[in-house]
């Protein structure tokens, strides 16, 4: 499993231990894109990652980190299992602060659409109030 912090230019960091797979981490702090695929090769993933690269600021500013869970190692295979997502095919989950699934798709989700749904959520129109 690997994270990616969008607001920091997509680099990507190995996930330790102390994630083992668990989503708890993040909650009340971020919300999280789970992407999950068989392979790194798998061209929905890709798809997910090209549409996600020139929207950082947006991401960042929604506080929004991305998991992939590649492959069939141990700690993709604990986020697919907490998820209920299938092993052998693509998944995009939308994971609010309150640690609850928002949105899955098995395609990748458009930029515009994960933002609108983030946007809709009442912990995010009360972080845009609160900005004001």
């Amino acid at each position: 499993m690997r994270t990616t912090l969008i607001g920091f230019g997509l680099a990507a960091l190995t996930a330790g231990a102390a994630m083992a797979g668990s989503l708890d981490a993040y909650r009340w702090r971020s919300r999280v894109l789970v992407l999950s695929a068989p392979d790194s090769a798998d061209p929905d993933l890709r798809a997910q990652r090209a549409a996600l690269g020139p929207m950082r600021g947006a991401a960042a500013e929604r506080d929004l980190v991305v998991l992939e869970a590649i492959g069939d190692g141990a700690e993709a295979r604990r986020l697919r299992t907490h998820l209920s997502l299938p092993a052998g095919e693509f998944r995009a989950v939308l994971v609010g602060k309150d640690g609850g699934a928002k949105l899955k798709a098995a395609a990748p989700i458009p930029p515009q659409t994960l933002f609108a749904t983030i946007d809709a959520m009442p912990m995010r129109r009360g972080e845009i109030q609160g900005r004001r």
